[in-house]
């Protein structure tokens, strides 16, 4: 089973409607024993990082998070999921993150037009594959992506930026720690490509987390 965090941030149904048509079976949870119990977790999100972190700490539902990565479950973040992995955002003030990915989380500057609003494409990032399995097997590069978002992360490390995307200037459109994903673009949204994503996440679930 493949959980999808509810903490009230974003596109929950429309990633649970992509799992659906793949044949997975998913549930959207905040309880923390679910949780426990999922082969996968997935935190998509659209809205401002400081009230997506308040929910997270107020539930408590950083602890379980970090405690299931610890133990190898696959993370996949989507957007404002992606990013929340990181140490802090600068959206409106200084806020720390779950800071499973040392680095920031800044907005694009002022002269461009924001948000980043739709297709845009993913170019494979130069001998970034430190992830046992890539998200992006079977997808060609250059493929188009589904982007809505004004905010871009920056790792302290690029050996974690698996695709980049430009707009203006290059910036991390997705990342991977080990069994830790981020993308910044919508799988859900993001039609044949976005599908073939997803069910490789839930490819690298199935075959590499058991539970504990």
């Amino acid at each position: 089973m493949i959980v999808i965090i509810d903490y009230q941030m974003g596109n929950i149904k429309s990633v649970q409607h992509a799992l659906d048509y793949l044949g997975y079976k998913v549930q959207i949870s905040n309880n923390p024993e679910v949780i426990k119990e999922a082969r996968g977790l997935i935190l998509p999100g659209v809205g401002a990082f400081c009230d997506a972190i308040k929910v997270l700490k107020d539930k408590k539902l950083d602890v379980v998070i970090k405690q299931m990565v610890g133990k190898g479950m696959p993370f996949l973040g989507i957007c404002l999921g992606m990013q929340l992995l990181f140490s802090y955002s600068e959206e409106n003030g200084l806020y720390k993150g779950l800071d499973l990915i040392p680095g920031k989380v800044v907005r694009f500057p002022e002269k461009m037009r924001v948000p980043h609003l739709g297709w845009n494409q993913i170019q494979f990032f130069p001998d970034a594959n430190n992830c046992s399995r890539s998200l992006f097997s079977g997808i060609k590069n250059n493929s188009y992506f589904y982007f809505l978002h004004s905010y871009y992360c920056i790792p302290d490390n690029k050996d974690v930026i698996l695709t980049r995307t430009y707009y203006e200037n290059n910036f991390a459109s997705a990342v991977c720690i080990e069994n830790i994903f981020g993308v910044q673009f919508h799988p859900e949204k993001s039609s044949l490509q976005g599908l073939s994503l997803l069910k490789k996440f839930g490819e690298i679930c199935n075959a590499d987390y058991s539970g504990y």
